[in-house]
């Protein structure tokens, strides 16, 4: 009995290690457990601003071919790491015939990212304040509606008309695929029941695309490059009497038109240096007919050039606010989450 008791006790021990030896190797298991997720903050802010030689939009000065201003805000919620909402306020600086000096932006939509898909739909409010109607005596128009004495009292030189606001908004969709790391290509479409208020509907579609160059190239400056490009039709409806001419005295159909750019740009940090070009197929005529440039020149002393006349531009005056223009713009883009923190 006792050889059987010592083989017992041998054993007993021998089992007792092993098991001590098992459960100390599962400590470091339990130990090593990976921590939870970080909280995910769903908001963030976007804001920056800007300075360029020359304000243009869709092909067209917004500034009379002089330097122009901005700044945004634009705070996000994301609702999933794919689904963003958002809300936007900006401004620039604007030269328009009626005065108006400042544009002021409201937006809001919502960007979704399905695989290499980006889309973004949303709606952008356009308003002008400090506008004064612009006509000329007798502030009567084509269709015989007064038009006001301060029409009359401020009517341009040139005899171009423009309202006191020319306010307005759009709706709008955009879509984007990235191929990979250096390039994307995609496309745009806003529409507007009254474009600059002039009771023209308008429908603007654009292809786009950008090449981003190879982070190697530049070595560890931190320094980027781009080029990209866009290339957009503007379609225009018929204004309301207040820009009728003899012809047309309900109002005029707006010529459409084609719109390019394309540039070269350099980033570093949070600032984008851009370089870009810009043209239309808009004549002088059909452009003044448009934009009521208030610098547009043709007609001297009653003595019609005949250069500029068409359809919609019968006074003969011509514009060059939709011609080629090269712009130099340097801006600064940051958000919260990244550059505050």
């Amino acid at each position: 009995m006792g050889i059987v008791m010592k083989k017992l006790v041998l054993l007993a021990t021998a089992l007792a290690m092993v098991s001590g030896t098992a459960f100390a190797a599962d400590m470091p298991l339990k130990a090593m457990k990976a921590p939870p997720p970080a909280p995910f903050d769903p908001w963030d802010i976007a804001f920056g601003g800007g300075i360029t030689n020359d304000y243009i939009f869709r092909g067209i000065t917004q500034s009379n071919h002089k330097p122009s201003v901005n700044v945004y805000f634009e705070p996000r919620y994301n609702v999933t790491k794919d689904f963003q909402l958002y809300v936007g306020l900006g401004g620039a600086s604007i030269s328009f015939p009626n005065r108006a000096a400042a544009e002021i932006d409201a937006y809001g939509g919502a960007r979704l990212t399905v695989g290499q898909f980006a889309f973004d739909v949303g709606a952008w409010g356009y308003m002008y304040p400090g506008g004064t109607c612009q006509f000329g005596a007798p502030g009567i128009d084509f269709a015989g509606k007064f038009q006001g004495a301060e029409c009359a009292l401020n009517g341009l030189v040139n005899g171009n008309v423009l309202k006191k606001d020319v306010s307005f908004f759009e709706v709008y969709g955009k879509v984007n695929y990235t191929f990979n790391d250096n390039f994307s290509m995609g496309g745009n479409i806003y529409y507007t029941p009254s474009f600059l208020n002039s009771g023209a509907e308008g429908t603007y579609a654009s292809i786009v695309g950008k090449a981003i160059a190879p982070s190697t190239w530049f070595g560890t400056s931190g320094i980027g490059m781009y080029v990209s490009g866009e290339f957009g039709r503007q379609w225009l409806g018929t204004s309301d009497s207040f820009y009728g001419v003899a012809a047309f005295p309900n109002g005029i159909n707006y010529a459409d038109y084609n719109t390019w750019n394309v540039g070269i740009g350099f980033t570093y940090k949070v600032f984008t240096l851009d370089f870009r070009y810009s043209d239309t197929n808009l004549s002088k005529g059909d452009c003044n007919a448009f934009t009521s440039d208030f610098a547009a020149r043709g007609n001297v002393n009653g003595t019609n050039l005949g250069t500029f006349v068409t359809p919609i531009n019968p006074s003969g005056v011509g514009s060059n606010w939709c011609g080629a223009a090269g712009i130099v713009k340097l801006s600064a883009d940051l958000t919260a989450m990244t550059n505050l923190k």
